[in-house]
Parts: structure tokens; sequence; C-alpha cells
């Protein structure tokens, strides 16, 4: 999970529902879902297993400016998540700058939340968060690979801020969401996320991803999102 900028937390994913272990539903750059029953835990038990790199020359800078608009849209991609994943929106400008929405419910906590721009109740989460990915292969990448990253709608997801504070950079095998019901649908997307950009995982990690998709194993797993590779007028120190 990246560091706050402008009073929001990083990173979203696609919308992933709230309903538990059930099919995941597709937001307008949101992912589909890929594969028979099973798809997430077998995918989960396909990831390359390594050690956890040092943490040594991570920074937010890395993956580039926060929420660049790499789809090209005109909206920024803080945006595009809040308008994906918020019902009854209002707009301060045209149909791009979110000002008012609702999480009914928020995926992390279960709870109903209200969002108003300028007030940190709504975060937009990396469901791989930005500091895990550099420590399980995302150092070793191009720059535009590390942009595409942070800002693919497969691992954005606008949640509770209270909530997903908490969570810090953890992977699965050291924070899920408070909500159990929504566990099953979580850990797919994280997942899907290190399926689809070649990240490993620790032993630790896979067995935690393991152990709760098993729970659910008719699982689908999201696919979707953006490219790989941001397009080449987006950098990154």
């Amino acid at each position: 999970m990246r560091r706050l900028r402008g009073g929001v937390v990083i990173a979203v994913m696609t919308a992933i529902t709230v309903t538990g272990c059930k099919d995941q539903t597709t937001g307008s750059a949101g992912p589909a879902e890929t594969g028979g029953g099973g798809a997430a835990l077998a995918a989960a038990r396909s990831l390359t297993v390594k050690g956890r790199a040092p943490k040594t020359g991570y920074d937010r800078d890395r993956f580039g400016t926060a929420w660049a608009d790499t789809d090209s849209n005109s909206c920024d991609t803080r945006d595009d998540i809040l308008k994906r994943d918020l019902k009854e929106l209002k707009f301060t400008d045209g149909k791009c700058k979110v000002s008012y929405g609702v999480l009914e419910p928020d995926p992390y906590s279960g709870k109903h939340v209200t969002y108003r721009r300028g007030r940190s109740l709504v975060d937009i989460d990396h469901v791989v968060a930005l500091s895990d990915a550099w420590q399980k292969g995302a150092k070793y990448w191009d720059p535009s690979k590390r942009i595409a990253l942070a800002n693919d709608p497969l691992n954005l997801i606008a949640v509770d801020a209270s909530t997903n504070r908490g969570k810090g950079d953890g992977d699965t095998a050291t924070w899920l969401p408070p909500n159990a019901s929504y566990r099953c649908a979580y850990v797919a997307g994280q997942v899907a996320v290190k399926k689809k950009y070649g990240l490993w995982v620790t032993a630790a990690e896979k067995a935690a991803m393991e152990k709760v998709l098993s729970g659910c194993p008719d699982q689908k797993l999201p696919t979707g999102g953006n490219p790989t590779e941001a397009p080449a007028r987006f950098h990154a120190d």
C-alpha cells in the first residue's frame, strides 16, 4: 500500500464483490472472470515461491506519479476507481472529478461509508501493496511496468480508509479484511495481480492463500485491467 497522497491512500483494484466467495463483478475498468471452478486456487498453487527481498531502494516515486492517467481517458486513476466502485455519484467537474459517493458496503469492513472529496473516509487501496510488490520482483522491472501496476484497475479498489490503514504493506500471510465474507474474493484478487505481473510469493504467503481459497474452491480468478506496460510518455525514478 502506498503512502498518502492528496488525502487518499493508494491503490484499487478492480471491483470485487463484497459477497464473499462468490463471483466477482466487473466494473467499467474492472476485472472479468476466467476459468471454471477452482481457478483462483489453481492459480495460487502455480505462483513462484521465493524469499522476500530487502526493501532497500523502495520509494513510491519508483512507481511513477500517483494516479497517472495511463488509460488516456482524461480522468486520473483515482477518479476512475471512485466512479467504478461508488454509488450515488456526484461530480465537481463534468463526469470526472468525483465529489460525493457511497460505498454500499465497504468490502473490507462491511460498513457503509460516505465519500466526500477532501476528506479521508475512503481510500483507494493497492490490493497488492507497492512495497510488497517491490520486495517480490518489482524492484527489477522497467519503470513502465511499475507504473502500470500502480495504476492497473485490477490492483485497485475503493475501501474504508480506517480499515485500510491497518493493512500497511501486508500480504495474505499478515493481513486479511476484517469482513470475513470478502476474504475469498480479496485473496483471489491478490493472486490475479501476482500472476499477471509475474510477482513471486513467500512460502507463508502461498500457504495462507491456499488456506483461504480452499474454503471457497469454486472461486474464480479475476482478469482484465490495463496492459502491463504504461505508455512511453510516463516516467518514474
